[in-house]
């Protein structure tokens, strides 16, 4: 199976994120808001000012939380208050 570009992004994003994470650059609390914000635009495909297909933010919302998850649980820090 030939990797799409998409594979390619979603690489890039999740070390960039990971790395941010590491370095303070991003709390805990801003994956969070970042994971709400990405879920929104989900849940609102139809109105987003910037179009995209509905599936794939779905999709996107769920990679998100995916790797939220794993930011929280790898690197801890403080949740929203």
């Amino acid at each position: 199976m030939e990797p799409r570009a998409t594979d390619e992004s979603l690489i890039i994003l999740q070390s960039l994120l990971c790395l941010m994470r590491e370095k303070n650059l991003l709390s805990r609390a801003d994956i969070e808001d970042l994971c709400d914000r990405v879920a929104m635009r989900a849940a609102q495909a139809e109105r987003d000012p910037l179009p995209c297909c509905s599936e794939a933010s779905g999709a996107a919302a769920r990679e998100m939380a995916r790797i939220g998850g794993y930011i929280g649980k790898h690197y801890g820090g403080k949740h929203r208050r």
